[in-house]
């Protein structure tokens, strides 16, 4: 696993897929070229398994987006390959 700080403002740079009510990890679905997460190393397939700190194990997809949008403008991931 592996951590990325990017900051803000949103647009952050990618879309995420799955959730806990999907029953699918977290994941990045898609990037901007050139958008924040991208210039970070985040991938495409990549898991999030950390929000801010916050486990994504047992989060909705709504859930996931309501804790980025709550981060302002620093957001901490950590994802997996």
């Amino acid at each position: 696993s592996y951590k990325v700080m990017l900051n803000g403002p949103a647009p952050w740079g990618f879309r995420l897929q799955g959730g806990k009510d999907f029953s699918m990890p977290l994941s990045i679905s898609r990037l901007t070229p050139g958008g924040k997460a991208a210039q970070s190393g985040v991938g495409v397939g990549d898991w999030v398994l950390y929000i801010d700190g916050e486990s994504t194990s047992s989060m909705t997809h709504i859930e996931a987006q309501n804790r980025i949008r709550a981060c302002g403008d620093r957001l901490c991931l950590t994802l997996s390959r």
